[in-house]
């Protein structure tokens, strides 16, 4: 319904004055005013009035008429869940320095389904089981199957006429080195690099850790470059419960280790040169002896 007060024209129309119950229908709002006129539309949130919720709603769309003037639309589209004649209330639109209010509008939503009220409350239709489709089960396990041996094949025709060509030549395996050989060639090497004596305290302890924690984590099988001094500590003390002198002075050259890299203490060259025996030490001293290797 339109509706003329002064220069400005405001109206809202519902697209469908009766609609079913949970059905939609459009309320469209418009506004035409002069090019100078500042109009604002109402905000709403989700709720047009309580018991008709706004689903959806446009931009307002903006028209210049052929006189000049410009017609603002907007389109709210409204449903309602619960059946009854509504009432809308006026709605208004600011322009100029007034405010300006549409008719009052009604809107009929009604419970298309007869309710027996003297019968239990059941589900529409029983709850029925899905299928099991086998068929296209098997059919995808077949595929992937298929898929899989095409590739296994692929993947060793190449190789045996790569082969063939002389192209991968077979590759020698080379044993794993034993661990304290690693570690004693390490621990040579950084004496020779005198990072102490060079005042790269900290630099010289971690590396003098990371030797005995990959040594601990190959000899031993305990992940000690991915725990703690203590954790370490703690995995280490039943291994070395028979040389109880090699374990305290593990114990205080990771412990010096941590002081100097975390709270930058500064070790003296003594406690350096300890902490350098006490690594080729237990690396000695702990290494498998050749008549273990014979005994397993």
């Amino acid at each position: 319904m339109l509706k003329l007060l002064a220069a400005i024209l405001v109206s809202a129309s519902l697209d469908s004055t009766t609609i079913f119950l949970g059905d939609q229908t459009d309320l469209h709002l418009q506004v035409q005013a002069a090019a100078d006129d500042k109009v604002q539309f109402p905000v709403y949130g989700a709720d047009l009035i309580p018991e008709i919720e706004i689903v959806d709603r446009t931009i307002i769309d903006t028209t210049t008429l052929s006189d000049g003037r410009v017609q603002y639309d907007q389109y709210l589209t409204l449903t309602c869940f619960h059946d009854s004649l509504y009432s809308l209330p006026e709605i208004p639109f600011a322009a100029g320095n007034d405010t300006f209010f549409t008719n009052v509008l009604a809107l009929n939503v009604v419970q298309p389904f007869e309710i027996d009220t003297t019968q239990a409350i059941t589900d529409i239709k029983p709850v029925q089981k899905a299928p099991i489709w086998w068929w296209g089960i098997c059919r995808w396990i077949l595929l992937g199957l298929l898929l899989i041996g095409i590739g296994v094949g692929v993947y060793y025709l190449v190789r045996y006429l790569k082969r063939r060509k002389g192209l991968i030549p077979e590759v020698e395996q080379i044993p794993a080195r034993p661990a304290d050989e690693v570690a004693l060639e390490r621990l040579d090497a950084i004496k020779e690099q005198k990072l102490w004596q060079a005042g790269k305290l900290k630099e010289y302890h971690t590396a003098l850790t990371d030797v005995v924690r990959e040594y601990i984590a190959s000899r031993f099988d305990v992940r000690s470059t991915e725990k703690t001094s203590d954790e370490t500590l703690r995995e280490m003390k039943p291994v070395l419960a028979e040389q109880i002198d090699l374990y305290q002075r593990l114990k205080q050259m990771l412990q010096l280790a941590d002081l100097v890299k975390f709270a930058k203490w500064q070790a003296t060259p003594d406690e350096n040169e300890r902490a350098l025996t006490t690594a080729y030490d237990f690396v000695n001293q702990t290494t498998i002896k050749p008549q273990e290797n014979d005994i397993s």
